[in-house]
């Protein structure tokens, strides 16, 4: 897993409420091993025509847009389904950051646990954020782990919130199973420690 700090990139704007994980990756794509490029998938039935050809409609598919590593979302993004494949879709094609108002509950669990940073900031300042990005395509947004703050394209800082274990993994590109093997010794000392009191 990559390490997360400090992020300046352009934004990606999705100006829509509640985009499920099935419009993030289609269901049909789920029995594809973690090792494929899910980011080929991300957003598949809205990038791509049934031909295999991009739509140019799609925002992803403009050029301003194509090296975004940011997503700047209305409430409820992720909803919908579980699958932890929806993060893979952004995380593999490049996107390190989700900026919303709110979450799909597990789509927010497994982004953290994957990699993907998603940030929680007031309806109006997302709603700002979104304006600038769509004004001004190819807009940058600076996210900071370090301090927790966003600095929008007019250089106007926002604080959030990430629970420090969380904050921990993704500065020192963990997961949860890196971490636990960080604490190889003492779980070795408890484990001679129950087999002693055991004997």
């Amino acid at each position: 897993m990559e390490a997360f700090q400090r992020l300046d990139a352009v934004a990606l704007p999705v100006p829509r409420a509640n985009v499920d994980t099935d419009q993030i990756v289609p269901a049909r794509y789920l029995q594809k091993p973690r090792s494929d490029d899910f980011g080929a998938y991300l957003f598949r039935d809205l990038r791509f025509a049934k031909d295999g050809s991009e739509n140019p409609q799609f925002i992803l598919n403009q050029a301003p847009y194509r090296p975004a590593r940011i997503v700047v979302a209305q409430r409820n993004f992720g909803c919908g389904s579980s699958r932890e494949h929806a993060v893979w879709a952004l995380y593999d094609y490049g996107v390190r950051a989700v900026i919303a108002p709110s979450f799909g509950d597990i789509f927010f669990s497994n982004s953290l646990k994957n990699g993907l940073l998603p940030i929680v900031l007031p309806e109006d300042t997302v709603a700002s954020l979104l304006q600038a990005v769509q004004a001004a395509p190819g807009s940058r947004i600076g996210v900071d782990l370090v301090s927790q703050t966003v600095t929008a394209p007019d250089g106007s800082q926002h604080a959030f919130q990430v629970d420090p274990f969380s904050k921990k993994c993704l500065l020192e590109g963990m997961d949860e199973l890196d971490y636990t093997l960080t604490l190889g010794e003492r779980i070795a000392e408890f484990e001679r420690r129950h087999d002693a009191s055991a004997a």
